[in-house]
């Protein structure tokens, strides 16, 4: 507790600081729960989209197999694909925490490639990792945004419990002290007074007399 001058002034402005603090720490209290609330629910989102790509990568590369079975290696048909550079990182804010949304900004989905030598295990092939990669999309986004929110909710709980167990504690302690301080000074201005108005009585009678 560092030194204060025990007096009324004081006194007043350490539970100003204190009510601050306890306000602080609700604030903070219940940014945190927000946060806990929002990265439990993207976490069931990644799981369900993880399983998706577990899923849609394994009939993706059974019909890339296929394929190449059917037409032979397909990589100079693969070159005849546009590198998609549509995607864009946008942001929405939860509680201060700026989480990252990548909005669907592909084409519509159509072969870029002839058909005159390939076939329909290709075409199938081409969309399964479409797929893939719209899954991978909202993947990135939702594993980014569960890492930043982790982040914030350490930080928020680590601000929280510095309040709940350092700022405010130490802000009672010193309106303890302070109120004993002062309740201390009263009695001893009371004991003054009365022994002061004891004498000026003993006064009075000896003139009297």
């Amino acid at each position: 507790m560092a030194a204060v001058l025990p007096t009324k002034g004081n006194l007043m402005a350490t539970k100003r600081s204190r009510a601050l603090a306890q306000t602080g720490y609700e604030l903070m209290d219940r940014k945190r729960n927000i946060l806990i609330r929002e990265m439990m629910s993207l976490m069931e989102t990644a799981k369900e989209v993880q399983d998706q790509i577990d899923t849609v990568f394994t009939e993706a590369y059974a019909s890339l197999q296929t394929a190449n079975i059917k037409l032979g290696i397909c990589d100079r048909i693969a070159e005849a694909v546009d590198v998609d550079e549509s995607l864009e990182v946008q942001y929405r804010s939860v509680m201060g925490v700026e989480l990252p949304h990548i909005p669907d900004r592909s084409a519509p989905v159509r072969p870029e490639y002839g058909f005159a030598s390939t076939s329909s295990e290709l075409d199938e092939c081409y969309l399964k990792f479409h797929q893939v990669k719209e899954l991978v999309r909202q993947l990135a986004e939702v594993e980014t945004s569960i890492y930043r929110l982790a982040t914030a909710i350490k930080k928020t709980q680590k601000r929280a419990n510095a309040l709940k167990n350092i700022v405010i504690p130490g802000f009672n302690d010193t309106i303890r002290f302070i109120t004993e301080a002062l309740e201390e000074k009263e009695r001893e201005e009371f004991t003054r007074l009365k022994v002061i108005k004891s004498f000026q009585n003993k006064k009075r009678s000896r003139t009297s007399a």
